[in-house]
């Protein structure tokens, strides 16, 4: 069975209620309001699984969302568009909603966005900047707005550690690669204190841009505002944050008095275009797309509960299937990821250079993150787009272990050991590294730091030299990448696959398609061997081994990791 193109839409046929109380209208269609309920994360499904429909069913859907704000605007029966924010949104996802938002500015159908409160901290700042873009913003009277900036927290492990009669031996490079310091230190050393305050004023500024921008303020006049919030819903009325105060049906009623009283809601992802009979023609050319999503690992990829891991086997062998396909005339590759194995990342990169090389672009569309390893398996690609607020660059290595010994004696507990090899308890956490074995970490720390930035100025096209001082695992926001060189191009899901087209020499239209497609059925049978796509496909339960391995940092081991960091 062939693959289904994606082309941003990952939905089933545009099954349209009818009218409850008029059985006339069941060949006529009503105008449509586009209706976003944002008070929940959007889903990203993975289109190369046949259960991911299944799983992610009753969710909205990202990809499906961001395509019809872009497109529906353009529907004479789409007469505007209505959402109810205030829940979750990362900060990525606010700029891709935001970006299709435009589309309806742009015709001048009416945007209207309501909430029964923006609540304090980074839910409501968030979804606040994206209810700024609309036309009209609507807040419930008993609700707030808890507009307040944005912070970036830390906790350090340290002093646990020591109480508990544990020692983390880690090794770093270098001294922005900070996951570390959550271990080892008890505060902030002045380089990590120095890369935090970067990124909160990056994506303090960009937001407050897009605030100033959307209600026609000055950022200085915003600045204030945010520094004497929270704001009760009459005071942001007052301050004119918001334009008017009401409920979901007087929300609704006012919108339809616009449009009219028989336009119905329909959410966004659940619209399509009207279909255009077309004549039977040759399969066209298409863009392969392959996923890096979430800790990236050796093996077949596989779900998890915080994210998953993204498998190098697994993503090798979809970016050998979209060299080997004629019809796949460029690769789309969607990164979002932290990190995770040095070795594993370098899988994925060496396919990446392999498809580059045979004359097939590759673009690397950025998610909410895609650093340290995410950063590796993105920069051989032909062009890197970013957006904004993603967090990318943490060019940078650790690795060490934990050493329990203290906690071992405080439980009374001992330890037994034999061994043949000078060196064959180096990753035991019973004992601590040996001047010999610390001396082979950090030769090994160095050799992996030095390959990982040379493949870096190889793939900008810099000299190491050049890519250094950006390098030393600091992380970086997608519009400092940008301004430093690091990624090609600032844009969301949908501007990369504009660009891969392009430079594909694709039509404007050519569809998106998952690299490999297994049904449910072909996934039962026997792989034939390992280029054999059954072979790789994600397993459903992980092992022990790759639970752990999807914690933020390895007990042992060399990471392409970049340091946890939250936006409240």
């Amino acid at each position: 069975m062939a693959p289904a193109p994606i082309d941003l839409d990952q939905r089933r046929s545009d099954d349209r209620p009818q009218h409850p109380n008029s059985q006339h209208r069941r060949f006529h269609r009503s105008s449509i309001i586009l209706e976003l309920d944002l008070t929940q994360p959007l889903v990203e499904p993975d289109p190369a699984d046949p259960l991911a429909p299944l799983l992610s069913r009753g969710q909205r859907q990202l990809r499906p969302t961001i395509k019809a704000l872009h497109e529906a605007a353009a529907d004479h029966r789409v007469v505007g568009l209505l959402a109810k924010v205030g829940g979750p949104l990362s900060w990525a996802t606010v700029h891709e909603l935001r970006r299709g938002l435009q589309a309806f500015l742009d015709v001048g159908k009416p945007t209207v966005a309501w909430a029964e409160s923006f609540p304090d901290g980074a839910a409501g700042t968030g979804a606040y900047v994206l209810a700024s873009g609309f036309g009209e913003v609507w807040l419930q009277p008993g609700g707030g707005l808890g507009l307040l900036g944005v912070s970036i927290e830390t906790t350090f492990l340290r002093g646990a550690f020591d109480k508990l009669g544990m020692e983390p031996q880690l090794g770093q490079r270098y001294e922005y690669k900070n996951a570390a310091d959550r271990f080892t230190r008890t505060e902030f050393t002045e380089p990590h204190r120095e890369s935090m305050e970067a990124l909160a004023a990056s994506v303090y500024a960009d937001a407050i841009a897009l605030i100033a921008a959307g209600r026609s303020m000055t950022p200085e006049r915003v600045r204030e505002l945010v520094d004497t919030g929270p704001r009760t819903a009459e005071e942001a009325l007052a301050a004119r944050l918001v334009d008017r105060l009401g409920y979901r049906d007087e929300v609704l009623a006012s919108f339809r008095a616009h449009v009219g009283d028989d336009a119905e809601l329909l959410f966004a992802d659940r619209w399509k275009p009207r279909r255009r009979l077309r004549l039977p023609a040759r399969r066209r050319g298409h863009l392969a797309l392959v996923e890096v999503r979430g800790g990236i690992g050796s093996g077949r990829s596989r779900p998890g509960p915080i994210g998953g891991q993204t498998g190098s086997d697994t993503v090798a062998s979809q970016l050998r299937a979209a060299l080997e396909d004629d019809r796949a005339h460029g690769v789309l590759l969607r990164v979002n990821s932290p990190g995770g194995s040095a070795v594993a990342s370098e899988v994925i990169w060496r396919e990446v250079c392999r498809v580059k090389e045979a004359g097939k672009p590759v673009v690397v569309s950025m998610g909410d993150v895609a650093a340290s390893g995410g950063y590796y398996v993105s920069c051989a690609a032909t062009t890197i787009v970013a957006l904004p607020t993603t967090l990318t660059g943490s060019i940078g290595v650790l690795g060490g272990k934990f050493v329990i010994s203290g906690l071992l004696d405080r439980l009374g507990l001992s330890t037994g050991a034999v061994h043949e090899g000078e060196h064959a308890r180096m990753w035991s956490a019973r004992r601590g590294f040996d001047d010999g074995e610390r001396e082979r970490l950090d030769a090994e720390l160095d050799a992996i730091y030095a390959a990982f930035v040379a493949k870096v100025a190889a793939g900008r096209g810099r000299t190491v030299a050049e890519i250094e001082p950006l390098a030393r695992g600091r992380v970086w926001t997608g519009r400092d990448a940008y301004d430093r060189g690091l990624v090609d191009q600032l844009g969301g899901l949908r501007e990369a696959v504009t660009t891969a087209r392009r430079l594909a020499e694709l039509p404007a239209d050519a569809p998106l398609v998952p690299a490999v497609h297994l049904p449910v059925i072909a996934r039962l049978s026997q792989p034939r061997n390992s280029d054999d796509p059954r072979a790789l496909v994600r397993e459903v339960v992980p092992s022990a081994a790759e639970l752990k391995a999807l914690t933020e940092l390895d007990t042992g081991g060399i990471q392409l990791r970049m340091p946890e960091i939250r936006l409240r």
